[in-house]
């Protein structure tokens, strides 16, 4: 949480933001219009901006987060033609162990399942020991930024995975909540994270088997 407001976008990021307004219009295009998908841009533009830590990466935080509430927007109001299973993992910072369990799942599930990853208190980067560890298994999270989540995606989810961020961690009826006891990887050694990579792929591999996936999620 910054203690001062974040200054407005430059001219180059606000150029970037625009861009990243064409390219969601053509990946929703029949299921939001341009004046939706503008006004949620919008909207995540002024809650990320009041949270930044680091504002370099806004307009990437911005796409990123915006994309994901309107995928779970279209899955809440039935839109997709094909619902999969979703999963969010929440930690503190979506930098370490949130980050691996998106990225195993991905890995393992391929398109079957939709998959959310966010933080309480988001940092400013992926931790490298975590973007190293994974990469020995062939798993880029490189490319990865924490975000934080938000309300759209922790409603439209049906599987919340939380990992230490304790009551911070949003609760809502109905919802299936696993909290996996996991070493933080923050100030650790690859060799200590390599051990958190693996016991994550076995709780994500069990999470992966209780899941009710169909063969035909290739939308």
């Amino acid at each position: 949480m910054t203690d001062h407001p974040v200054p407005e976008l430059s001219a180059e990021q606000r150029g970037l933001v625009i861009d990243a307004a064409l390219r969601l219009q053509r990946e929703f295009a029949g299921t939001f219009n341009a004046e939706t998908i503008e006004r949620y841009i919008a909207d995540t533009e002024d809650q990320l901006r009041n949270n930044a830590r680091f504002p370099t990466w806004l307009p990437i935080l911005i796409e990123r987060t915006t994309r994901d509430r309107l995928r779970a927007i279209a899955r809440m109001e039935n839109l997709l033609m094909h619902q999969k299973p979703a999963v969010l993992f929440l930690c503190v910072h979506n930098a370490g162990r949130s980050q691996m369990a998106a990225g195993w799942l991905r890995h393992l599930a391929g398109d079957r399942v939709e998959v959310y990853s966010g933080g309480s208190n988001p940092g400013d980067h992926v931790n490298p020991a975590a973007v190293e560890a994974m990469a020995e298994v062939g798993i880029d999270i490189a490319d990865q930024h924490p975000q934080p989540w938000t309300e759209d995606v922790v409603r439209a989810v049906d599987v919340i995975v939380s990992m230490g961020c304790g009551d911070a961690c949003p609760i809502l009826p109905g919802k299936r909540y696993e909290d996996w006891e996991l070493t933080d990887p923050a100030g650790q050694s690859v060799d200590v994270v390599r051990k958190v990579r693996d016991d994550i792929r076995t709780r994500v591999e069990a999470l992966l088997a209780s899941l009710e996936l169909t063969e035909a999620a290739d939308s």
